[in-house]
């Protein structure tokens, strides 16, 4: 039965076109409401909007758009939002109308439609997901880690969307997510007639990953937060700084992202580090690898490490030059946090009062900068002051402190005219008084305060690392001296005083001091003292004691720290990481290595496997030999076992990958070494003999080519190649030209992996003064070798060693891919011909030589599935005036950027591609390990 309402055709809203799921509305009486009708397969779903004050509400319901005759099928209360009628016929599209009445009168929605049952057809879904700045038809995508991605479904219009999981919330169509691991996203789409269709997208996030070794490097220094539990910060002398994870028990690196990318490698060599005592966030770092380099640069960061700013100092940092773990030369005021002062190698002591960002040198202490010659005359390096240490129990009180202990190296005491190692300031620093000190001529490596204001001050003769002595420890309460403890050459020993700490006040204070350059571990053997009575008495509690790895820990203990809030947690530094004890008291303190997540050895050639090998890759690296990974998870096992020493190169035979060769040199004896393996690294031996050139020239610009089993040339630095056809018994010289300059150089060496008689041999130069690059070839296995003409015609730019790179495509014979610097080029006639990409180039600012080089180092790895080129191409470099990784899978015809600003690693040196799985290469950091990408 119809019913028509008088004066109802007055009220009709102006949206009365039947338009699927979109609001349709209607206003009167100072209210609007809107409508929406969902057909679904068993009923239609009416959802309404209401804005405005409805006093009733009523539901119509039509076969047509035309209101009169229309009946009324429900009578919700005022304040429904939504309604579903389930009493129509299977197939039959409805008109829906909602009636509002408001206190002038009623009046009604616009009209909505919608199809119940039979007839609602799903509507498929076509994934698009834009990961990479473009936009294509896929349900799945890899992206970097912290990199972000659109899914964008279609159809675009039309619909509804809702969406699940990777982050996704929201209507829209279009989502962007920054997921931190793998997820699946979920789109849901209702189309107009009520029918939903669902649409999976899977992500997955590249990671990059250190392969474990742990360790490896020396960390110089350790700075707790005072006040915040487990916050804890290390700094090391070539592998930037850490932040302790205290939920993972690991360290986070701090010094990988934005900043620390090619041009600023430097700044992984890291000075001194300090933290604010009243704002735990806040964080300083004064960075410089070598006096040599110019000025330092100061970062701060106000989220723990996570992301820095920087400002120039006007000074030189030395983080890798001698006595480094000295300091902290770097001290926040614990009163007034925006005064900082800093203790520099060469130009005196200087002062900030804006939290860093300008400096003044403090002329009251002294004026002098030394000059190059002083700097030359003390080894290239100075000490200059040394520590800065506030005299002050308190915090936050907004007045800059008064008294300030300032340590003086002798040797920038002597060039000041300054008399002596210790100087005094009693008001901020606007003037100072000298210290009489007990012993001259001696560095002040570490002095510490404890909460009484006792303070504990250590001497020695030398800088260290590993400083020998004499020592002398001694307590000093602002007027008089005492003597704790003695440390004399005797015995062949040389000891010496380098960290020290404190907990605690007065006759029960505790000390924690470590013995430098005290190598081995027997009983009697000092390394950390310990003493609960303020040094009245002492006891060793790391020699001897139970160690867990059983591994050296001896030496160079420059730094120790004492936990501030649990006085039995005791660390100290080494020369490969670093040794806590958490049960000091105890009268046989075990230790352990803390060091996971630091990875700071300084790989210096990696060389991949075919595809199938029993191992993943060759690591030769600095200070710790040759290692081949099978597990990137776990410290390698398999290693020529050359102890100290630095692994150069490493190669394997393509067909019988089970035959590898390495050379290097050991340290500290500096004698060139050169090893086979025949199973996979599992054993090994020595060659019988060296190549001509390797025993006089031991530097790492060498590299060593396997062209079969027992079969390979060997380049030593400086010298003219040699091949061996006997595993090692015998090497011949190859007719390649003699190489000589005033920096170290070497042939790079590759051999064709279709075709083994070709070995191609690259000279780069020497250096960017230096002669053009040529490339030579060889087809009879390395014995002689030929000009390539074609490479002089490229006009190959002259380059350091290290910033140039030779490769081969392991799937093609005679394609040869050069780095030389600035430049990539590429050859597919064995050498014959070079074609220069146009894509890469080096970024100068005012200078004949790069800020940044344009292209240093190239892998070829495995292919993208159906990509055009048999092998992807990895390039260091620069493109477009962005420094980074690239990648090419059209033979460089085009390239993408591989890595992101947040992992830059303090710059790459070497990297290689792995043949099993796309996507992955291996690389160096700035002495932050080898690294790997997924």
């Amino acid at each position: 039965m119809r019913i028509l309402i008088p004066g109802l055709l007055l009220a009709f809203g102006a949206s009365t076109a039947p338009l699927a799921l979109a609001q349709s509305c209607g206003s009167g009486g100072g209210a609007t409401v809107c409508l929406t009708a969902t057909g679904t397969a068993t009923n239609v779903q009416l959802g309404w909007t209401v804005s405005g004050n409805v006093t009733s509400l009523e539901i119509y319901r039509d076969t047509d758009a035309d209101p009169s005759g229309r009946t009324r099928i429900a009578v919700p209360g005022s304040t429904a939002r939504s309604y579903t009628d389930a009493a129509g016929s299977i197939g039959t599209r409805y008109w829906y109308w909602v009636k509002f009445t408001t206190n002038a009168g009623s009046y009604n929605s616009g009209s909505a439609n919608a199809t119940l049952g039979a007839n609602c057809t799903p509507t498929a879904i076509t994934p698009y997901i834009n990961a990479n700045g473009a936009w294509t038809q896929t349900a799945s995508a890899t992206i970097k880690t912290g990199a972000s991605a659109i899914l964008g479904p279609q159809p675009s219009s039309g619909g509804m969307w809702s969406w699940s999981g990777c982050g996704t919330a929201g209507a829209a169509r279009e989502q962007t997510i920054q997921p931190p691991a793998a997820c699946t996203a979920t789109a849901t789409y209702t189309n107009s007639c009520g029918a939903k269709t669902q649409q999976a997208f899977s992500i997955k996030v590249g990671s990059w990953t250190n392969a474990k070794f742990g360790g490896g490097g020396y960390v110089t220094g350790l700075v707790f937060h005072p006040t915040t539990a487990n916050l804890l910060y290390a700094r090391t002398d070539i592998g930037g700084a850490y932040r302790w994870h205290q939920g993972t028990s690991s360290w986070v690196p701090i010094t990988d992202g934005l900043g620390f990318g090619a041009a600023e490698a430097r700044h992984h060599g890291v000075e001194s580090m300090a933290v604010d005592p009243n704002n735990d966030q806040l964080v300083y770092m004064a960075t410089g690898m070598y006096v040599s380099e110019g000025n330092g640069r100061l970062s701060m960061s106000r989220d723990r490490g996570d992301t820095w700013t920087h400002a120039v100092l006007p000074f030189p940092l030395g983080g890798n030059n001698p006595g480094r773990a000295i300091g902290e030369r770097l001290m926040v005021d614990p009163n007034k946090p925006s005064t900082l002062f800093y203790g520099s190698r060469t130009a005196g002591l200087w002062k900030s009062t804006d939290s860093g960002i300008t400096w003044a040198q403090v002329t009251s202490l002294s004026s002098l900068k030394m000059t190059q010659d002083q700097i030359n005359a003390n080894g290239g390096t100075a000490m200059g002051v040394e520590t800065v240490v506030y005299d002050t129990s308190t915090k936050g009180s907004g007045s800059a402190t008064q008294t300030i202990y300032a340590a003086v190296a002798p040797d920038y005491a002597n060039a000041a005219g300054l008399g002596s190692s210790l100087y005094k300031s009693t008001n901020g620093g606007t003037s100072w008084t000298p210290v009489t000190v007990p012993v001259a001529g001696y560095h002040i490596p570490h002095m510490a305060r404890a909460a009484d204001g006792m303070f504990y001050i250590a001497f020695t003769k030398d800088a260290g690392p590993g400083a020998g002595g004499p020592g002398r420890f001694y307590k000093f309460d602002g007027s008089n001296w005492t003597l704790l403890k003695s440390v004399d050459p005797i015995g062949g020993t040389n000891f010496g005083f380098g960290g020290v700490s404190v907990y605690g006040s007065g006759a029960t204070t505790r000390i924690a001091l470590g013995v430098t350059n005290s190598w081995g571990n027997w009983n009697g053997q000092q390394v950390v003292q310990l003493s609960n009575d303020a040094g009245k008495t002492w006891r060793e509690i790391a020699a001897t004691m139970p160690h867990s790895p059983d591994e050296g820990f001896a030496g160079w203990v420059d730094d120790v720290e004492i936990n501030p809030l649990n006085p039995d947690h005791v660390l100290h530094v080494t020369g490969g990481g670093i040794w806590e004890t958490r049960n000091a008291s105890s009268a046989t303190p075990s230790w352990t290595e803390p060091i996971n997540g630091i990875e700071e050895t300084a790989v210096l050639a990696l060389a991949t496997p075919p595809a199938g090998a029993t191992y993943t890759v060759i690591n030769s690296t600095g200070d710790v030999g040759t290692w081949v990974h099978t597990n990137l998870a776990t410290k390698p096992t398999l290693t020529p076992g050359t102890s100290w020493s630095n692994g150069f190169s490493s190669d394997m035979a393509w067909s019988d990958p089970q035959y590898m060769a390495t050379i290097g040199a050991v340290l500290g004896s500096n004698i060139s070494y050169g090893y086979w393996s025949g199973d996979g690294g599992k054993t090994w031996a020595k060659f019988p003999t060296l190549a001509p050139g390797a025993t006089a020239n031991t530097n790492q610009e060498a590299s060593i080519a396997v062209t079969a089993r027992n079969k390979a040339v060997w380049a030593p630095g400086n010298s003219v190649p040699s091949y061996t056809t006997d595993n090692g018994a015998t090497w011949v010289p190859t007719n390649l030209p003699a190489i000589t300059g005033i920096y170290p150089r070497g042939y790079h060496l590759a051999a064709d992996r279709k075709n083994p008689n070709k070995v191609y041999a690259y000279d780069s130069g020497g250096n960017w003064w230096g002669t053009p690059g040529k490339v030579y070839v060889s087809t009879d296995g390395g014995r002689t070798f030929t000009l390539s003409q074609g490479s002089v015609a490229a006009g190959l730019a002259p380059n350091y060693f290290a910033n140039t790179s030779l490769v081969v495509n392991p799937n093609a014979e005679g394609e040869l891919w050069l780095a030389d610097g600035n430049a990539v080029y590429r050859s597919t006639d064995s050498g014959a011909t070079w074609a220069k990409l146009s894509n890469f180039a080096s970024i100068f600012i005012g200078n004949q030589w790069p800020q940044v080089q344009g292209a240093t180092v190239i892998a070829l790895g495995k292919a993208k599935a159906g990509a055009p080129h048999s092998a992807a191409v990895y390039v260091v470099g620069v493109v477009g005036g962005v420094w980074g990784v690239y990648r090419s899978e059209d033979a460089g015809a085009t390239w993408t950027r591989f890595n992101d600003d947040a992992h830059q690693f303090g710059g790459i040196g070497v990297i290689a591609a792995d043949q099993n799985i796309y996507g992955r290469i291996y690389f160096s950091g700035t002495g932050r390990g080898m690294l790997f990408s997924n």
